[in-house]
Parts: C-alpha cells; structure tokens; sequence
C-alpha cells in the first residue's frame, strides 16, 4: 500500500481541465479561467489522489513515508506562490486597487501549515481554500458589480516568474550541496555600502545531511509538477502578451526542461554520489534541470520586460 500511496499523480490536459470547472458552473472559458482551474484540480489531487493527502499523518503506512509528503509540499509551496501571485497581482489593475474578496479568503487558507491534524486539519483548510477559489474562478465570467478580474499583462507575469525564479533558485542550490562544496561568501557582493546582521566567514562550506538528500530531491520533483502545469495554464492564458513579445516558444522551453526533472527513477534509492565518482547522484542531475529552467526562466522575463 506504501508503494501505491508513493506514485505521483499523472499530469493532466489544463485545456480540458478548464472547460470541466467551467461546464460545471455553465459558463465560458475566459482570461484566467485556466490558470485558476488548474489551481484548484492541483490543489484537488493532493487531497485526493492515493492515500489522500500524507504530510500530516500520525499512523502507518501514511507515517513511514516521506517521499511522498516531501513531494505533497513542493506542489504546496508552488500552488502558494501562485494563489499569493493571483491576491497581489494578477486579480488586481494597479498597486491601489482593492484586493478580490475571494483571494483574501483563499490566499491564508493555503499557506496554512502543512502538518496540521488536529482541528483545524490541514486538510479541512485547504478544502475551505478551493471553496474561495472556486467563488473567484465563477466571478470571472461574470459582468457587473460583482465580478473578478484577472489581468493578463506582463508586468503582472513578470512579478509571478520572479517568485517562481527564487524557489528554483534555492532548491538548486539545495540539490548541489548534497555532495558539500566550499563557496566564497558573496552575499554583499555589488554594493560597498551593504551590511548584514552578524559576520559571516569569507569561505563557507555548505552540504546537505544525508538524512535529507531525499527529501529535497522529492520536494523538487513536487515542485516542477506543480510548475509545468502551472506554466502550461499561463501559456493559454497569456498567449496574446507571450506572442506580442515573441517568447511562447521560451516559455515551452521551460515547460520542457521541467519536464525532464520529472523522468522515471530506476534506482529503488536516490543515490548521491560524489559529482565524477563511481555512482549516480541524482541530486546533480535533478539539479541541472532545475538550473536551465530557472536560467530559461530569467531570460524570458528579460525578453518580457524588453522585447
């Protein structure tokens, strides 16, 4: 049954994902309807698929897992950004415009913390959450006094990726500690005038305990689930803004290298390898995929703001 539980969910079609949660409520599909859709069925399958959702469990065999549960909150961490991004920005004109009624509600039910079992249940949260998104999502297609907006603009995309171009950011950085390596402190780097808290030493040596070398790698796999349908959503509903500045075809090559992240593990365990050693490091493998598509990721949101 562990075994059963620990299989990753399928992608799915977020066209077709789209019309669903929109026939469902006999409606159109409209600008944004896409991107919140496949929100909410992500949010959807990580309470419902196999085993339901882990991270929180106290008894066998959800208990003994931890692949699985690390997966569970690198989709999390993903699907809060982007609920974060759709409160802040993308449901907003311009920085004083009033946050959507909906999104406020949603947005904290989300970040709720993700190992919560008793009252109140992560679980029950995160249900509450797709209740809020779902009201938003059938606003949308709706004229008048009472309807939502989602505003498909660069800038407002710009804002989204630099959140995602973070989180890649440091799970690379995570993903290639795994095998320790000293770098030289370059966190005042570019500016004279900075300062930070305490001293910190010119050369710092930064290595992931091999108790966590899994989970980071699961937690990445997680992630770029999430992303690719996420990015697969802007792609529909950014299309005019992407073609305008000429960058689809960056923004499939992300998707694509996310993709790759997500192939299928032989090994029964995640090696780790040192980098031109005898054995595998799946971490370093996993890590360079995660690094092209963040180095992708910053080049398209250049080509955004400049093309």
């Amino acid at each position: 049954m562990g075994i059963y539980w620990s299989n990753t969910p399928d992608h799915f079609d977020v066209r077709e994902n789209a019309a669903r949660y929109a026939a469902a409520t006999e409606q159109d599909v409209v600008t944004g309807t896409t991107t919140v859709a496949t929100l909410q069925e992500t949010i959807r399958i990580l309470l419902e698929k196999p085993g339901g959702y882990l991270h929180n469990d106290l008894f066998p065999p959800g208990v003994w897992l931890d692949n699985m549960p690390n997966w569970e909150y690198g989709v999390l961490v993903q699907s809060r950004d982007l609920a974060r991004a759709l409160r802040e920005v993308l449901s907003r004109s311009q920085s004083q415009s009033k946050e959507d009624v909906d999104l406020t509600l949603a947005e904290p039910r989300i970040n709720f913390q993700s190992k919560s079992w008793i009252l109140p249940a992560s679980e029950s949260e995160y249900r509450d959450a797709l209740r809020f998104l779902e009201a938003y999502r059938a606003r949308l297609a709706v004229t008048g006094q009472n309807s939502a907006q989602f505003y498909a603009r660069a800038d407002n995309l710009s804002h989204w990726l630099g959140m995602i171009e973070k989180r890649l950011g440091s799970l690379s950085q995570r993903l290639s500690a795994s095998v320790g390596q000293r770098r030289l402190n370059t966190d005042l780097a570019g500016d004279t005038a900075a300062a930070q808290s305490t001293n910190a030493p010119e050369e710092i040596l930064v290595r992931t305990p091999w108790r966590e070398i899994d989970d980071i790698f699961y937690e990445s796999r997680g992630a770029a689930w999430a992303l690719t349908q996420f990015l697969k959503a802007a792609e529909v509903d950014f299309a005019d803004v992407l073609a305008k500045k000429n960058a689809t075809v960056s923004l499939r090559q992300i998707i694509r290298e996310l993709e790759a992240a997500q192939g299928t593990v032989w090994s029964p365990v995640i090696l780790n390898g040192s980098g031109f050693g005898l054995w595998a490091n799946h971490s370093l493998v996993m890590a360079s995929y995660i690094s092209r598509a963040n180095a992708a990721l910053i080049d398209l949101r250049e080509l955004l703001a400049q093309g």
